[in-house]
Parts: C-alpha cells; sequence; structure tokens
C-alpha cells in the first residue's frame, strides 16, 4: 500500500503492482515543505499526528487498521529514511 501523497518519480503504476494508493493517511504538501525547508522531525511527527485526526484521515486510518488487524501490510514510499518520516509514524500507529 503506497502511503505518498506523490506518486514516485520514474515509477509507471503498471510496474509498481501496487494494491493501493492511501493518500489520504500522508502528509499535507504543507507539511512536506515544511518539513524539507529544515523542520525537525519531533516536530513534524506532531504536526503530522494533528493532520490524522481529520476526519477524511481518520476515516481512512481507522480502515487501515481494519486491514492490517486481518492481516499482514506492507506500507510503501519513496522517502529516503522511513524511520524519521510519516511512514514510521503509521506503522506504529497500525502495529
Amino acid at each position: 500500500m503506497l502511503v505518498d501523497r506523490l506518486w514516485p518519480r520514474g515509477l509507471s503504476k503498471e510496474a509498481a503492482g501496487v494494491d493501493e494508493w492511501a493518500k489520504a493517511v500522508a502528509p499535507s504538501g504543507e507539511l512536506r515543505k515544511w518539513f524539507h525547508a529544515g523542520g525537525s522531525v519531533a516536530e513534524f511527527r506532531e504536526r503530522y499526528a494533528v493532520e490524522l485526526r481529520s476526519e477524511e484521515a481518520g476515516a481512512e486510518l481507522d480502515r487501515l487498521r481494519a486491514v492490517a488487524a486481518a492481516g499482514p501490510v506492507t506500507l510503501l514510499t519513496a522517502v529516503k529514511d522511513p524511520g524519521a518520516s510519516h511512514a514510521g509514524v503509521l506503522a506504529a500507529l497500525l502495529g
């Protein structure tokens, strides 16, 4: 399951073999830009947690929790350091 808001560059959707694209649980463009401009990982995680409380993201997160409860889920992301990104936060919430 791809959990990025943007599709990874250079990867066709056909070649990716991704079952689902959960854009609603990805950080907003504004948050991504802030983080890449030098925001701290700790504050990013706090701001991202606030975004996940929105109605749309919360509903998608609940759905992902149900999917994860039924069996393994692989979270896919194009970030270079998943542990310091939204993917790590999502994995902890689903685990």
